[in-house]
């Protein structure tokens, strides 16, 4: 059965190429986001639920239930496809199941890009400045090529569906919370607790809902597949052999 990875904002599938390189299995996919750093489909309206429509058929498409793993929005759309359509999944992991708890709150770049006019206006001053930003990320904790790699992947069209994205969930935990408890698939909760984004107890309330293990990177910020790539293989080849 493969393994199948999924990117988050404002990133593409190359984020995951660190960790797979550590991992002793060939069979991995590391997907891509309509519009990230593919085209957008005509007519993609790229809500969160359109994505996650897009990732249930991406799942169905295979033979076998998959280890899924999804990092930033890619895991709030792993834990909302497992929620749907456990069957298609053998195990899962995410590092954004806080999206399902009552008390999650957007962090203030979110709040920019669901405002309209502001959230425009970011992304103008982002795109005419890719060397400033992948400085910000670095400061954030991204190692150096991680955060070129990151700022060189954005465009136009990932910008669009970015702001389409966040302002389809603004409710996101409420209309996704209810369905995140006794997922019958193991699930594993990454927490990495220098992550400026979420906070931890969003993230433990909701793996213990979902009957899910918590695994902390210590130390770790919120790219922690850049920045401890072997260890983070490690511990997801651990899960995958013991479930």
């Amino acid at each position: 059965m493969p393994a199948v990875f999924v990117h988050g904002v404002p990133e593409n599938a190359r984020i995951w190429d660190p960790l797979v390189s550590h991992l002793s299995r060939a069979d991995t996919v590391a997907l891509e986001l309509p519009g990230f750093a593919t085209p957008r489909p005509d007519g993609f309206s790229a809500t969160k639920e359109a994505y996650v429509e897009w990732l249930i058929g991406e799942l169905e498409a295979f033979d076998e239930p998959v280890d899924l793993v999804g990092h930033d929005w890619g895991g709030g759309l792993v834990l909302r496809a497992v929620s749907l359509r456990p069957e298609l999944v053998r195990t899962w992991a995410s590092d954004f199941v806080a999206c399902a708890d009552p008390d999650f709150v957007w962090h203030d770049f979110a709040k920019i890009w669901q405002t309209p006019g502001d959230g425009e206006m970011f992304w103008e001053q982002q795109l005419a400045a890719k060397d400033d930003w992948a400085a910000g990320l670095v400061a954030m904790g991204v190692p150096l090529d991680g955060a070129a790699l990151l700022a060189d992947a954005v465009d136009e069209t990932m910008a669009a569906c970015i702001l389409d994205l966040y302002r389809s969930a603004t409710e996101v935990n409420t209309e996704w919370g209810p369905e995140a408890a006794d997922i019958p698939s193991p699930g594993l909760a990454i927490v990495a607790t220098e992550d400026p984004f979420f906070e931890q107890a969003w993230t433990e309330r909701v793996a213990e809902r979902a009957g899910a293990r918590t695994h902390e990177f210590d130390g770790l910020s919120h790219w922690w597949m850049l920045s401890e790539p072997a260890m983070a293989a490690a511990v997801l080849q651990s899960f995958w052999a013991f479930g």
